[in-house]
């Protein structure tokens, strides 16, 4: 009974939920309102216009082994970016469920700069679906943002999932198109708000804010919200030398409160390590 249950749940979180939270402690302790900010390997999932920001080679995991305490609902990613002359090329993956239904997709990203003023980026997705006994199937389907700066303070993105309205075994709309624009806004050096609109072209649009706050010279204050679903989220980072560590929460209004954190490994400006671990 307990594996009905949890496959029915994993199909829901997988179709209504999961989508909205992208990987990275700093992402969600600020409810992922960070399409026009952008700024780490992450970025390849959440705005691929945001990995041309970085002029060094970046990589990042990230691992849940149990949301919500369940392992069930584990879930994995891994992101590389290298930047070049003619823009910057990025590589990821993500693995998520159990044995009786996994979800893996690989994510090749380009993303282009110009002037340090408009940034562009596209990815394509492969994405693959494996349910016990009954198979797998798997689909492509393109990404798309962009991310311009108005001022050297403010910033607008933009992100398009699902271009091609791909879909598996007929099924419409199974992998949503969503639709994400939002604003980065730094009021002063050190602390920035964001604002963004996430609209599933099935549901009503979500309102996400989020506020990232370097309080002093070795520590990151981060709060957000969101609606559908509800959403309050918070964490901290913790930067010292080459180390860092980010620590995230966020509530769901039927699975309660999970917990994560991220430690960072940075060996000089062009040659950043992320790993990112995740506890509940």
């Amino acid at each position: 009974m307990r594996i009905i249950f949890t496959l029915c749940l994993i199909l829901t979180f997988c179709i209504a939920i999961f989508p909205q939270y992208n990987p990275g402690a700093k992402q969600i302790s600020i409810a992922n309102s960070d399409v026009a900010l952008s700024n780490d390997v992450f970025s390849l999932f959440s705005n691929p216009a945001g990995l041309a920001q970085l002029n060094w080679r970046e990589v990042g995991i990230y691992y849940s082994p149990a949301p919500f305490g369940l392992t069930e609902l584990s879930n994995g990613y891994v992101a590389y970016n290298e930047p070049f002359s003619f823009g910057s090329l990025a590589i990821g993956g993500m693995t998520y469920g159990f044995d009786l239904y996994r979800e893996s997709k690989v994510l090749l990203g380009y993303s282009y700069n110009y002037h340090n003023i408009l940034f562009a980026g596209v990815t394509v997705n492969y994405h693959n679906f494996s349910i016990q006994k009954y198979g797998s199937t798997g689909v492509f389907y393109f990404n798309a943002g962009g991310l311009v700066y108005l001022l050297d303070e403010l910033r607008w993105g933009f992100l398009v999932t699902n271009i091609n309205r791909a879909s598996v075994a007929d099924i419409d709309d199974q992998i949503p198109m969503v639709l994400l624009t939002g604003f980065s806004f730094d009021i002063i050096d050190n602390f920035s708000l964001n604002f963004a609109l996430e609209k599933d072209i099935r549901y009503n649009p979500s309102v996400q804010f989020g506020i990232d706050y370097n309080i002093i010279e070795y520590l990151s204050l981060r709060i957000g919200a969101s609606n559908e679903p509800s959403r309050f989220t918070a964490g901290l980072g913790i930067n010292y030398s080459i180390f860092s560590l980010d620590y995230a929460f966020f509530t769901h209004p039927d699975l309660g409160l999970t917990h994560q954190a991220v430690i960072i490994l940075s060996f000089g400006k062009f040659n950043l390590l992320k790993f990112s671990f995740i506890k509940s």
